[in-house]
């Protein structure tokens, strides 16, 4: 196995090859390939049950494929632990919150920062840099269980963002967020793309989804149905057929995909 990459160093691209995963004598994932470059967003979309999470979980380390191999700037890391992929530069963030409740913003993202061996100064210079970059500088002080939607989810990719990861996977990034909160997060996505990180999204809002990525696979009973841009996922009669339904109509690329915290 090869050594660590560093998590800034190297422009090439995220890779799952040949993924296959059985559980209990069921194949959920059937030989899926995906690629995510960096500066790039890219969906991952599908029915309940379709594989989605269990391809998340293989790429970041949380699930051990069968088969198959994930390959970073060209090498098998296959074998890192979840620690190690992190350290190379690939961060993921769950569906569920992921937030400390009872300490404030910067109290959430000082405790990412005390990880890593900086002094007390540039703990803190990074601290206000980041608030600043996401928008958030104004909850410094506020605790983390009062936030919205939208607001947590930008203090958690914050946290994300001390590791400087160079791919991100969100799942389910607009699960349980009112309709203003889910423009908040697509221009946070729209950051994170501006920034030079990949990411990878999976989500049930399609439309809002589809919106910020450039390129996306439809996943089906543990098969790449269709990748394509979204224009193309949108209006597939095989994807309408047996994923959007006949009458999902495309609204085209959103004010989002533009705009950025």
């Amino acid at each position: 196995m090869t050594a660590d990459a560093s998590p800034n160093g190297g422009g090439g691209a995220l890779e799952a090859v040949g993924l296959e995963k059985t559980f209990r004598r069921r194949r959920v994932v059937k030989g899926v390939s995906l690629s995510i470059r960096p500066g790039e967003v890219v969906g991952l979309l599908g029915p309940n049950g379709a594989g989605k999470t269990t391809i998340f979980n293989m790429i970041v380390g949380l699930t051990p494929p069968d088969r198959g191999e994930i390959v970073l700037d060209g090498r098998r890391i296959t074998a890192l632990p979840m620690y190690r992929r992190a350290r190379n530069g690939i961060s993921y963030l769950t569906q569920e919150a992921s937030v400390f409740r009872k300490l404030t913003v910067a109290e959430n993202v000082m405790a990412i920062l005390e990880t890593l061996d900086l002094g007390a100064g540039e703990r803190h210079t990074r601290l206000g840099v980041l608030l600043e970059e996401l928008g958030i500088a104004h909850l410094a002080d506020q605790m983390a269980y009062t936030l919205s939607g939208g607001e947590r989810r930008r203090v958690e990719i914050a946290r994300a963002l001390v590791l400087e990861p160079r791919f991100i996977l969100l799942d389910e990034p607009f699960a349980g967020i009112d309709p203003l909160a889910v423009v908040d997060v697509q221009k946070v996505v729209v950051h994170l793309r501006m920034r030079g990180i990949g990411v990878l999204i999976t989500d049930h809002n399609v439309q809002e989804t589809l919106e910020i990525t450039q390129r996306a696979y439809i996943i089906n009973d543990g098969t790449i149905l269709q990748a394509g841009a979204p224009e193309e996922i949108a209006t597939s009669p095989l994807v309408k057929a047996l994923y959007l339904g006949e009458h999902f109509a495309w609204q085209g690329a959103g004010a989002g995909r533009e705009r950025s915290p």
